[in-house]
């Protein structure tokens, strides 16, 4: 008897909710602080109608949960984010693209692929924008979470924006950068705290590579040009569309805020993958970076030049560049597995005492069943556990409003009780990291696993354009 295989990404709690609703009171168990106030936001993947063929989990439509949190209590909402293709897949009520590992179909509906806007957000400049590595952001209205439509910067946008731009805290600029298939490979542009965008350069790299984070200090930008690299063709024939390289050295290319491809300085460092950066800093003549480091990686069913069974599994490293001599050094902060690494934002580019990452737990999917806390001062480290049957995601850091010291402020993030098949947004107090949640919100329906959230603040609400 021939049973069918559950795509693991369309089971369980990586299963798409498709109705969107509003709820304006919740269950709260614990009590909200006073002082609490604006938005957790998060995005994610999630297929409106059954995928054709194969699907991973980067390909669903993107879809934001929020919840507002104001005078002690909360209320939540969901949408999808209308995109160009959800509106025509919408409309035809059924799946027109294949995904990122499905060969593309012949009665193509777009010459371009699916711009799903599922990854992260940022705010910036009043707005908030949904993300995709791919193509062009999305405006969303808040709090009602509303799609206004694809964001180009009065169509001074020539590449694909990154899903992880970085905004200096203190100018109050934002960088970001685009990498595609074709040459220039990557494009980097600045952005004015008016939102204005100043400059896009393009920056010498040998290949395509899938390069999904990046990172900045106050004078730097910091790019990864690592071993994974893209062959856009091999998808016609069904094959995987990237190869990691272990032969081949990692690249992190080092250049002035407004500089250019002439002012760059590339140091190598042994073969590896990163997702996701920390933060960087500098230090003397040195440049630091922090970032989960994975020896090699299989995403988007990629062939290892040389199959590593510590593939994919993420540990928070930290990388000195030093500027003067040209030497690298790297080294492991911690051998447990960990992802989704986050920081006090109001101090990102800038030395921190604090990180924070998503905990890994064993499963052949990614789950994460805490929150790890770094004392970069100590070395040490503090878990918060979710609880047995109890997954979360990327810890989101939302600062008490006049802060008394980095870390005064609350952690967020979704969590998901697989007992009770239900989600609830759980909070904790950045400086009690071993004590229960100071508060639970229930969400009153299910919440997927996803990828990426933001906290804006009540000020920054109140100044959104």
């Amino acid at each position: 008897m021939r049973t069918t295989q559950v795509n693991p990404f369309l089971d369980g709690n990586f299963a798409p909710v498709h109705q969107e609703t509003s709820t304006n009171t919740l269950q709260v168990i614990g009590e909200l602080p006073p002082d609490l106030s604006g938005i957790f936001l998060r995005n994610g993947p999630n297929p409106q109608w059954t995928p054709i063929g194969q699907y991973h989990w980067f390909d669903g439509d993107g879809m934001l949960h929020g919840v507002r949190i104001s005078d002690g209590k909360a209320a939540y909402r969901n949408r999808y984010v209308r995109t160009k293709g959800w509106k025509i897949e919408n409309e035809a009520r059924k799946s027109l693209w294949t995904g990122l590992v499905e060969p593309p179909p012949k009665d193509k509906p777009h010459k371009q692929s699916k711009n799903t806007a599922n990854t992260a957000l940022v705010w910036h400049a009043g707005q908030l924008l949904a993300l995709w590595e791919g193509g062009a952001p999305h405006a969303i209205k808040v709090p009602e979470l509303n799609t206004v439509g694809e964001y180009t910067y009065n169509g001074n946008l020539v590449s694909a924006m990154t899903a992880h731009p970085k905004v200096d805290p203190v100018t109050g600029e934002m960088m970001f950068f685009g990498y595609g298939f074709t040459p220039p490979y990557l494009q980097y542009s600045v952005v004015s705290s008016q939102g204005e965008l100043l400059q896009t350069e393009a920056i010498d790299i040998p290949a395509a590579v899938m390069m999904h984070d990046f990172a900045i200090t106050e004078d730097y930008t910091i790019f990864m040009d690592l071993p994974l690299t893209f062959n856009i063709d091999k998808k016609k024939l069904g094959e995987p569309i990237t190869g990691f390289d272990r032969d081949k050295p990692s690249r992190f290319g080092i250049v002035p805020r407004y500089g250019n491809n002439s002012n760059i300085r590339w140091f190598e460092s042994p073969a590896c993958y990163i997702f996701h950066t920390l933060n960087a800093y500098e230090e003397g003549d040195e440049v630091v970076l922090i970032a989960c480091r994975m020896n090699s990686t299989n995403v988007l069913g990629s062939k290892d030049s040389q199959p590593d069974l510590e593939a994919d599994i993420p540990r928070l490293y930290r990388w000195r560049f030093n500027l003067s001599t040209g030497k690298v050094s790297e080294e492991m902060l911690d051998d447990v597995p960990s992802e989704f690494p986050r920081v006090n934002e109001n101090l990102l580019g800038q030395k921190t005492r604090y990180g924070y990452t998503a905990k890994m737990a064993k499963s052949p999917v990614p789950l994460f069943e805490g929150i790890i806390k770094y004392d970069f001062n100590t070395g040490q480290s503090q878990t918060h556990e979710f609880g047995k049957g109890r997954y979360g995601g990327e810890p989101v850091f939302a600062p008490r409003p006049n802060p008394k010291a980095e870390d005064d402020g609350w952690l967020m993030t979704f969590v998901h009780d697989t007992a009770e098949d239900a989600s609830e947004l759980v909070i904790v107090n950045a400086q009690d990291m071993t004590g229960e949640p100071i508060a639970r919100v229930i969400i009153p329906q299910r919440v997927p696993y996803g990828f990426h959230g933001a906290w804006v603040s009540e000020e920054q609400l109140r100044a959104s354009v």
